[in-house]
């Protein structure tokens, strides 16, 4: 009897298992259902060519340091056109003692650029590394329109800049996050006419201290970053400030010695998983000479560009100094592509005295940051000002990483 009893209420449990008692029983019964019928996930067609694009051999060594030879897209002064040539790199030569990378990229403007850079990443110990950098520019038709912030759009013109530096930098680890350091470099100038037809060559309409003479210069520097980003390529929260001073002697002339400050902090804040960031960026540069002593045009810092206004065109302003804010507002699309939205302020001005937040240059836009592994290796931006509006692709982050090399370009370009 006892048994009869037992299979009895077995087999009403079994029936209570099988009919959904209440709305919860009857939501389950319902994913388990649909679990068992689901469907292949079906990309678009954009998806599906980002999806390619990020996964292919072309792209497995953007923002990577890996052995051999590979393509190196980009990496020349905005304006240049599209540019790309052989990289070789080799990492832990000599059983992890050296640091190996050159290349040499061409545009379809005619801009070259050759670099070589030896690196020892633990010289002496492994708080300290030994950087030895070297670097040819030849841009023949950079934009001039003058030294000033009231410079006129209407003015452009155009001129040479050929440079062969050398910089070799010490880097000492103080803290995890904190570096500081010093470098030495010399820096060859040659400045002459332009070579981009549609617009006349500076040394035509502008008296301008540099164009006549050129002078190579030393220079010393003392730098210190602190670096608290999550991932340096493609960062989403944390922090990176960074300060450099600079003293340049004019080793030709005699007429151009100057001290040069840069100052640079960048933030970033994440929400909704890190899916979502704002970005931020202050920067200053200051020039200081002393006497009958002056900045030469083509040292000068300058704003316009894919790199800072995005609204002007590139070096459409240029004085001894400069102030500069970026915002933006990025969201994930879908893997491999985010989109933003930005705001750029900032202006030249001649005199220490007119640092202020009086007069500012605006632009503001929308573009899209094309990632592979979280490294941002292309970004489009349409930008728009009171000057008109701006397109243009560069295959890098917004943001440096870090101070400057010995350059007359001033940046990593």
């Amino acid at each position: 009897m006892k048994t009869i009893q037992l299979i009895l209420v077995l087999v009403a449990a079994a029936g209570m298992k099988a009919e959904p008692t209440s709305r919860l029983d009857e939501i389950l019964a319902e994913r388990a259902e649909k679990s068992r019928n689901l469907q292949p996930d079906d990309p678009t067609k954009l998806e599906r060519r980002l999806d390619w694009l990020r996964d292919s051999t072309f792209l497995k060594n953007f923002g990577e340091v890996h052995p051999g030879l590979r393509v190196k897209v980009g990496g020349l002064v905005t304006g240049s056109g599209f540019a790309a040539g052989p990289e070789f790199s080799h990492q832990g030569l000599f059983n992890g003692i050296l640091d190996f990378r050159t290349s040499a990229q061409i545009s379809t403007g005619g801009y070259h650029k050759q670099d070589i850079e030896v690196s020892l990443p633990r010289f002496l110990s492994d708080r300290f590394r030994l950087d030895v950098y070297g670097v040819h520019h030849d841009y023949p038709g950079l934009n001039y329109y003058g030294s000033g912030p009231d410079s006129n759009r209407e003015g452009r013109s155009n001129y040479r800049l050929e440079d062969t530096a050398f910089d070799a930098s010490l880097t000492m680890r103080v803290l995890p996050r904190l570096t500081t350091g010093v470098t030495t470099g010399y820096l060859m100038n040659n400045i002459g006419p332009g070579t981009n037809t549609r617009f006349i060559s500076s040394e035509k309409i502008y008296n301008t201290i540099g164009i006549a003479d050129q002078a190579n210069f030393t220079r010393t520097s003392v730098f210190t970053q602190y670096d608290r980003r999550d991932y340096a390529p493609g960062p989403r929260s944390g922090g990176n400030y960074f300060a450099q001073f600079s003293t340049y002697a004019d080793r030709t002339l005699g007429r151009h010695d100057f001290r040069r400050l840069d100052l640079e902090a960048q933030q970033y804040v994440p929400f909704f998983n890190k899916r979502r960031v704002i970005a931020m960026r202050a920067k200053t540069a200051m020039t200081f000479a002393d006497g009958n002593q002056s900045v030469p045009f083509y040292m000068q810092p300058t704003l316009g560009g894919l790199d800072d206004l995005r609204g002007f065109r590139p070096f459409r302003f240029r004085d001894n100094n400069l102030l500069l804010f970026n915002t933006e507002y990025r969201w994930e699309v879908f893997s491999g592509l985010d989109m933003a939205v930005f705001g750029d302020a900032g202006k030249v001005f001649a005199h220490k005295s007119q640092l202020n937040l009086s007069n500012l240059e605006t632009s503001a836009g929308f573009g899209f940051r094309f990632n592979a592994r979280n490294n941002v290796f292309m970004r489009l931006d349409v930008a728009f000002s009171h000057e008109g509006f701006q397109v243009a692709m560069k295959f890098n982050n917004l943001f440096r990483s870090g101070p400057s090399r010995t350059s007359s370009t001033m940046g990593d370009f």
